[in-house]
C-alpha cells in the first residue's frame, strides 16, 4: 500500500490515520452533548417553572424573570441607581433583547457605571506601561478618555444589536408560525392551545419565536385580562406583523368576533412582506459583489488566461 515509503514513515502515517479516525468517532458521539441547545433549555424553563401557565412552585419565580446577583444589587443600592431603574424605556428595551425582570436592569446599570472607569484604567496601564508610547501625555490621556466613552456606550450598543438580531429572527419565523396558528384555530383549538402547539412546532426553526409564544401562553393562563398578555407579546417583540395580529386578537376578544379570516389576511400579508424583503436583499446583492469580484476574481482570471501565453512566449525566446 505504501510502496516506496520507508517503513517508519508508513507506520507513522497509519498511526496518524488511526488517531484521526478515533478522534472523529469520539467527536461525533459527543457532539450532541458539547453543542448547546438554547431552544430546549429555554422551553424547559418555561414549561417546568411556569407550568405552561401555572404558578411556580414554592418561592421560585420564572427563570426567565431573573433576580439580580447580590454583589450587583449591593453596588446598585450604594450608588443609588434606583431612579434610573424606574425608567420604563430601559426595561422595555431589555425585554425586547430577551432579558426580563429586575436582574437585567440592575446588571445593565451597574455595568454602565463601572465600565468607563475600568476601560479608562486598563487603557492607561496599556498605553503607559505596556506599549510605552512616545506620544505626548495629552494624546495618551485622550486615548484613555475615548476608551472610557466606549465603555459607557458599549452596553447600549450590545443591547441594540441583540434587539436587531432578535427581531430579525422573529420576522423570519412569524409568517410560518402565523400559518400554523391559523390552522390550529380553524381546527377548533383555543388560542392558548394554538400558541402552545405552534411553540412546539417552530422551536427547531426559531427558538426565539417559540419562547415568545410559550411565554404568551403562560401569561394568558396567569393574567386576569387576556388583553395584557397580547399587549406584552407586541411590546416584547416590537415587530409590526406581530402588532397587527395582537390588534386583531384584542378586537376579537373585545367584540367576540371570529379571528380566522383576520388571521388568514394577516398571514398572507406577512408572507408577502417576507418575500419583498428577500427580493430587496437579492436585488442589492450584485452591487455588493462588484468590488470583491474585481479584487479577487479578475486577477485570477487574468492569470489563468495570460500565463499559458507567457509560458509559450518565454519558451520560444
Amino acid at each position: 500500500m505504501f510502496s516506496g515509503i520507508p517503513e517508519t514513515q508508513a507506520n507513522l502515517i497509519v498511526a496518524l490515520f488511526a488517531a484521526t479516525s478515533v478522534f472523529a468517532a469520539i467527536l461525533a458521539a459527543a457532539w450532541p452533548k458539547l453543542m448547546p441547545n438554547p431552544f430546549g433549555d429555554r422551553l424547559r424553563q418555561v414549561a417546568s417553572e411556569a407550568g405552561r401557565g401555572g404558578r411556580a412552585t414554592g418561592d421560585r419565580r420564572l427563570a426567565l424573570i431573573t433576580r439580580p446577583r447580590q454583589l450587583l444589587q449591593d453596588i446598585f443600592d450604594k450608588m443609588n441607581l434606583s431612579s434610573q431603574a424606574e425608567n420604563g424605556e430601559l426595561a422595555k428595551r431589555l425585554r425586547m433583547a430577551g432579558y426580563r425582570g429586575e436582574g437585567p436592569v440592575v446588571t445593565y446599570l451597574v455595568i454602565r457605571l463601572l465600565a468607563p472607569p475600568i476601560f479608562f484604567a486598563v487603557t492607561l496601564f496599556y498605553v503607559f506601561v505596556v506599549l510605552q508610547l512616545s506620544h505626548p501625555f495629552f494624546v495618551k490621556f485622550g486615548i484613555a478618555t475615548a476608551a472610557a466613552c466606549l465603555g459607557y456606550f458599549l452596553p447600549a450598543l450590545l443591547v441594540r444589536n441583540m434587539i436587531i438580531k432578535r427581531q430579525k429572527a422573529i420576522r423570519r419565523a412569524w409568517p410560518d408560525a402565523l400559518d400554523l396558528i391559523l390552522i390550529c384555530v380553524e381546527s377548533g383549538m383555543s388560542i392558548e392551545r394554538a400558541f402552545q402547539k405552534v411553540a412546539e412546532e417552530v422551536g427547531m426553526q426559531s427558538a426565539v419565536m417559540a419562547e415568545e409564544l410559550d411565554l404568551t401562553t403562560a401569561e394568558l393562563a396567569h393574567f386576569p385580562e387576556r388583553r395584557k398578555a397580547y399587549e406584552n407579546l407586541a411590546l416584547r417583540t416590537g415587530v409590526d406583523g406581530v402588532r397587527s395580529v395582537v390588534t386583531a386578537l384584542i378586537q376579537a376578544e373585545k367584540y367576540g368576533s371570529g379571528i380566522g379570516q383576520a388571521l388568514r389576511v394577516l398571514a398572507q400579508e406577512s408572507r408577502d412582506t417576507r418575500m419583498a424583503e428577500a427580493e430587496k436583499k437579492a436585488a442589492a446583492l450584485p452591487p455588493k459583489l462588484t468590488v470583491p469580484m474585481i479584487i479577487f476574481f479578475l486577477p485570477v482570471l487574468f492569470a489563468v488566461v495570460v500565463t499559458p501565453a507567457a509560458i509559450q512566449i518565454a519558451s520560444v525566446l
